[in-house]
């Protein structure tokens, strides 16, 4: 059976996710179908809120009825993982009862599990060959990292070793750089050593074998 799935990102750098769902839904002989809606298009932009972006799909799909699951993501951003969880809960019962979810809940941002790939900065900073040193924490300290957005932002400029001008248009385009770097994960590398992508990956093929 094809698995349908909704996929509800916390922004459009996030969607590189997808791949990932769907790979790991072929590791276990499952096609998936992912779907990360674009939220955009409303008229009435959704809130932040998991309820307000299930609101929003449901307003986006004719068919919503087809999904099989929803994959939920949403950082701690400093919040207990489990708080997310119960949110996360809560309003798929209350918006869609039935339904069956996947919380992604990496620890403060995703930028964290984004750290942990030195070679994969480097290229997407346009210098593949470089050697200066990054600075990177290693997987047991990624999840602590106070703000993984501003050092991922970093280590993408240092990696370049552009300045002035070259810089600045690099800095520009950190948005699209860090959806490369996610469709670039390594999902057998340094990422397995996090509590959040464990916990994302084992909820997913708990939920695929339920299906």
């Amino acid at each position: 059976m094809t698995v349908r799935a909704l996929y509800l990102c916390e922004g459009s750098s996030d969607t590189g996710l997808s791949d990932h769902i769907k790979e790991i839904g072929a590791e276990m002989g499952r096609e998936i179908l992912v779907t990360p809606p674009d939220l955009d298009r409303l008229p009435d932009k959704p809130g932040h809120s998991v309820r307000d972006k299930l609101r929003a799909a449901q307003r986006l799909s004719d068919e919503w009825q087809v999904y099989d699951l929803v994959v939920i993501h949403r950082d701690s951003d400093g919040n207990p993982p489990e708080r997310r969880r119960t949110e996360i809960a809560e309003a798929v019962t209350e918006v869609c009862p039935g339904l069956v979810h996947v919380p992604v809940i990496p620890v403060r941002m995703l930028e964290a599990w984004l750290l942990l790939n030195q070679k994969a900065i480097r290229e997407v900073a346009g210098n593949p060959n470089g050697k200066v040193a990054l600075d990177l924490p290693k997987a047991t300290r990624a999840e602590s990292v106070p703000d993984p957005k501003a050092l991922l932002k970093q280590a993408i400029a240092t990696a370049s070793e552009d300045k002035g001008r070259r810089l600045e248009k690099l800095q520009k385009r950190f948005p699209e750089n860090r959806a490369r770097l996610l469709q670039m994960l390594d999902r057998e590398g340094p990422v397995q050593q996090l509590a959040s992508w464990q916990a994302f990956t084992q909820d997913l093929r708990e939920v695929l074998n339920s299906l």
